[in-house]
């Protein structure tokens, strides 16, 4: 009875050494290039890539960090010539309505761009 215990004991310290040795070396990439082992593991990594859904990697942090910082919804820049006068912005929500297709748009703010010789070569239009 003795023998037949210390005998299961081996057995399973035996089976438990090989799963420890297993793990080890698939953590470890501890595998040939040309075995049939490193087949399996790229195939096994290729599948989690390829079919593991998105809905895992998403959570609702990183969609509050996404969200825009300030008011702005996206800056337009224009030429010279399609601003007449930067500090009338009636006139320039009109034209960028025209421009844009947008009958809601504001204009939030309003930057001028010069270019080396010190000219007005556009302005940054900041929208919403």
């Amino acid at each position: 009875m003795v023998a037949l215990a210390w005998h299961l004991l081996i057995y399973s310290l035996e089976s438990i050494t090989t799963l420890l040795k297993t793990l080890r070396k698939l953590f470890f990439w501890n595998y040939a290039r040309s075995s049939w082992q490193w087949d399996i593991l790229c195939v096994v990594i290729l599948i989690f890539i390829f079919l593991t859904p998105k809905s895992w990697f998403e959570n609702g942090e990183r969609r509050a960090a996404m969200a825009h910082q300030s008011p702005t919804a996206s800056t337009l820049v224009v030429g010279a010539e399609v601003v007449e006068k930067a500090g009338d912005r009636a006139q320039l929500e009109q034209r960028l309505r025209a421009f844009t297709g947008r009958s809601d748009l504001q204009v939030l703010g309003v930057h001028k761009l010069t270019g080396e010789d010190g000219r007005t070569t556009g302005y940054e239009i900041d929208i919403r």
